[in-house]
């Protein structure tokens, strides 16, 4: 079988992100804001012995890591790929968002274990102190808000920090309303009650970046690409293309989309027409900023990783496709080594 390489790239051979200057001060200046609050949120919520603060500090954790991976994905986006790495170090923020998942998970259990041991018995919690810094840390969630909205929205990691800030208004919501609620009532429950509401708050967010972590540490199709419609959508567009197979889909790291599939095309089509324009239409339709085109003249009957999926079932058919390699006239039961 012959093959028509096509690797050329309309975009150039960059796996780089887009960054600029603005966008890694936004995102630095947020992150300094955000954790430094948090640490005032933890020493405040330890002298008032609010729960609540504590909690809502989990949930600043929260923006200040996605904030820093945005940071740490501009800086080392930068970084040119090398022989062993040829992607450079993109996956770096992929790995970094799997371990704060999993400690925000021991976060919330710790919370929600505490809370647990308050309701049963519930302590002293100074209000004016609790009041003070959930006020504070609503202003600066607003400033922090204000900072990344005038960055580059467009860009997954500056957006995904903004709705990782306006969660975290919502705590800060949270931590006054209990303050007031303990301040004109002096009912210490409200503390610990409301502290499970912000966990639940933290365990979205953790969820959300656990699963997106696996998903591309996994190699799993970008949620918003159908491969059928992948497929039917450039034989429909790109004049030329008979047909598309195995079509594989994946992330190098948050918005970086990557595709590798075989064209057959028909007769009259030339390659050198053809391919760039379904690197086109992968770009302009599904975001796939690159993408690997293999032009087949006698299209493969099974992809050597899609027989990975089911076992005995491509087993037999390996079988099957192996009794047809022999002559026709080859007797069953000959003896013959297969």
């Amino acid at each position: 079988m012959s093959h028509d390489h096509d690797h050329t790239h309309e975009h150039g051979h960059s796996h780089a992100p887009s960054v600029s200057a603005a966008n890694e001060r936004v995102v630095l200046t947020g992150f300094a804001l955000t954790a430094g609050f948090m640490l005032v949120e933890v020493v405040g919520g330890v002298l008032s012995g609010s729960l609540a603060l504590i909690a809502d500090a989990g949930h600043m954790l929260t923006d200040a890591a996605a904030l820093l991976l945005a940071w740490v994905g501009f800086r080392i986006g930068r970084r040119a790929s090398d022989a062993r790495r040829t992607f450079g170090y993109m996956r770096f923020e992929v790995l970094a968002g799997l371990v704060n998942a999993v400690t925000l998970f021991a976060l919330v259990i710790w919370i929600v274990w505490e809370a647990i041991q308050r309701l049963r018995s519930p302590g002293e919690v100074l209000a004016g102190p609790m009041l003070a810094v959930a006020v504070v840390g609503l202003l600066v969630n607003c400033l922090v808000f204000w900072i990344l909205h005038r960055g580059d929205q467009s860009h997954v990691n500056i957006k995904g920090a903004t709705v990782h800030v306006l969660g975290d208004l919502l705590g800060s919501v949270a931590a006054i309303i209990a303050a007031l609620v303990i301040h004109f009532t002096g009912w210490m429950p409200i503390d610990p009650i409301l502290s499970v509401l912000v966990c639940l708050l933290i365990l979205r967010s953790a969820w959300a970046l656990l699963r997106s972590a696996f998903d591309i540490l996994m190699e799993a199709v970008p949620p918003d690409i159908d491969i059928a419609v992948l497929q039917d959508h450039v034989r429909d567009t790109v004049p030329g293309v008979a047909a598309i197979d195995h079509v594989h889909v994946w992330s190098i790291t948050s918005g970086k989309v990557l595709a590798t599939l075989e064209l057959t095309l028909s007769e009259d089509a030339q390659p050198a027409q053809v391919v760039p324009a379904v690197k086109r239409a992968l770009a302009e339709r599904f975001a796939i900023g690159h993408a690997t085109v293999e032009v087949v003249h006698m299209p493969q009957a099974q992809c050597a990783l899609e027989q990975q999926r089911s076992g005995d079932a491509h087993h037999d058919d390996h079988d099957h496709h192996d009794t047809h390699d022999h002559p026709h006239d080859t007797p069953h039961g000959s003896g013959a080594v297969r």
